[in-house]
């Protein structure tokens, strides 16, 4: 029984490091998309601007 204690507190710790990390990842994708659609934007007004 102490061995399971044990494992449960050892994926315990190891979720709360990893569960921060993953949630930065996600919000530098969603940073990147935006990014992404601002620049699309910008070059889809140019060539509207132009023609």
């Amino acid at each position: 029984m102490i061995e399971l204690m044990i494992v449960v507190a050892i994926i315990g710790i190891l979720a709360a490091i990893a569960i921060p990390q993953f949630s930065d990842y996600t919000r530098k994708g969603e940073d990147k998309a935006a990014q992404s659609d601002a620049r699309n934007v910008l070059t889809q007004a140019t060539a509207a601007s132009s023609s």
